[in-house]
């Protein structure tokens, strides 16, 4: 399995990108899986009311949710999973996009950065970041120009990078 991360600022486009990649790497035959990190400590994607959401209120462990074309696995855990432990939950597939997960040095990743002429991208402090999509236009501040920058609406170019790297 190959790995990429999409990091970047707040509302800075990282959802929008990993959906395009993940068309744009099923249009050439890869299966892709993605894991979404979030800030928010209590994520709700069940309905309160429905019974999987009283199992899970109950204080069930865990709780699968099955239908005949997909399900969910809801999982209560004492601390926050880590990325390897998240990866070996997942299906054999070619690709994983990871979003998110700012911190993990290890993990190759891409900067989205729309950031504002006073933010700096995050790859000024974190060597971790292997390059930057952005708007053509975008100036870059001087400490991050050294990294490969990619057109954040070229889909298909940084699909490209992606698997060349």
């Amino acid at each position: 399995m190959k790995l990429i991360g999409i990091v970047g600022r707040k509302d800075s486009g990282k959802t929008h990108l990993v959906v395009r990649l993940v068309g744009e790497f099923g249009s050439r035959g890869l299966s892709v899986s993605t894991i979404k990190h979030t800030h928010h400590h209590d994520i709700e994607v069940d309905s309160p009311g429905k019974d999987s959401h009283r199992h899970r209120a109950a204080g069930a462990t865990e709780v699968v949710l099955a239908s005949d074309t997909q399900w969910v696995l809801f999982h209560r855990c004492s601390s926050p999973p880590s990325l390897p432990e998240l990866l070996q939950r997942l299906a054999p597939c070619d690709l994983v996009i990871v979003e998110g997960y700012k911190q993990l040095q290890n993990l190759p990743r891409i900067e989205v950065f729309r950031g504002s002429d006073r933010e700096m991208p995050l790859a000024r402090d974190d060597a971790g970041i292997g390059a930057i999509a952005c708007e053509p236009d975008r100036v870059l501040p001087a400490a991050t120009r050294h990294l490969p920058r990619l057109d954040l609406d070229d889909t298909r170019s940084i699909a490209d990078f992606i698997l060349s790297h």
